[in-house]
């Protein structure tokens, strides 16, 4: 093989964690593969790969070799896209990561016009509350609430989330609707367990400011149980606009204290570091900011 056949199949190995799999992609024989890493490894004269009876992993050599041998491969791709005039649209597999409760509601519905603007595009949606490692689970781009912790990450903001007070009409039809931050402290309340949520808050209306701790009801590690113990009426909580937004159109909650503001949340996009973001996840990034700017829903 050549030097960009092998560094295709480095790439392929450690995407998918197996030879036999990465012969499967590039429709070569799995003795292939090893043959082809064995060549990279005895011209660059380091070892890249650890194997062993768990699997396969990178060398520390390895790792970096990966980072800038992916660059280079998608650079790649990205030149012949431009050179045979097919630079405006985007082809390839786009992994992105996203929470599963803003990506159901907010990411999910807008695939389908990002499709169609790149119909030779695969997407690839890893949906989970946790923080991934972008460059060991192969993300191109995540998106991601709050302050960035991800040491592996470049970030780009795209926008900003409002907390708001809500409950359901029937909660509120039932203990009244609080008129200051100081009602909320006696009030059930659901409590979202997780970073950027909690059961203390800071309420401003002009220089008049009020900290108040939530009456902890119930705590919920998870959005999507934060919604449905909300509708359910087991209490009032303080989330992010995101987190209820189509369900204030349809009358399943209403917000409470509008006059008072809470600490906004931001809303990143962030991308491994070590390697510059590829078209697919830069185009992603700017359409999902675009269309949810277009709702007012995240204004700058």
């Amino acid at each position: 093989m050549d030097r960009y056949s092998t560094m295709e199949a480095f790439v392929r190995v450690l995407d998918t964690g197996s030879f036999s799999a990465a012969a499967t992609q590039l429709r070569i024989g799995q003795p292939a593969v090893s043959k082809a890493i064995a060549q990279l490894e005895r011209r660059l004269g380091v070892q890249l790969l650890l194997r062993s009876t768990h699997g396969l992993a990178p060398t520390e050599a390895g790792q970096g070799f990966y980072e800038r041998a992916k660059r280079s491969l998608e650079e790649a791709a990205e030149a012949d896209l431009a050179a045979t005039g097919a630079g405006s649209g985007l082809s390839g597999r786009l992994r992105f990561s996203a929470t599963v409760t803003f990506a159901r509601l907010h990411v999910i519905p807008l695939l389908p016009l990002f499709v169609a603007e790149h119909p030779a595009l695969t997407i690839d949606a890893i949906l989970d509350d946790r923080s991934v490692d972008l460059i060991e689970e192969g993300i191109d781009v995540a998106l991601r609430m709050g302050v960035v912790s991800n040491a592996g990450a470049t970030a780009r903001r795209i926008g900003t989330a409002r907390r708001i007070v809500v409950g359901s009409p029937s909660y509120f039809k039932l203990h009244g609707i609080p008129v200051s931050p100081l009602d909320l402290s006696d009030l059930p309340a659901v409590i979202y367990a997780q970073a950027g949520g909690g059961a203390t808050w800071t309420f401003r209306k002009g220089e008049e400011t009020e900290t108040i701790s939530l009456k902890n009801n119930l705590s919920i590690t998870a959005a999507e149980g934060v919604r449905e113990a909300v509708f359910a009426g087991m209490g009032l909580c303080v989330a992010t606009e995101w987190m209820f937004r189509p369900d204030f159109e349809r009358g399943r909650v209403m917000p409470a204290l509008t006059d008072w503001a809470l600490p906004s949340l931001d809303l990143w996009a962030l991308f491994p570091t070590g390697r510059q973001a590829s078209a697919k996840a830069r185009a992603f990034a700017g359409f999902v900011a675009d269309q949810l700017q277009k709702t007012n829903f995240l204004p700058d």
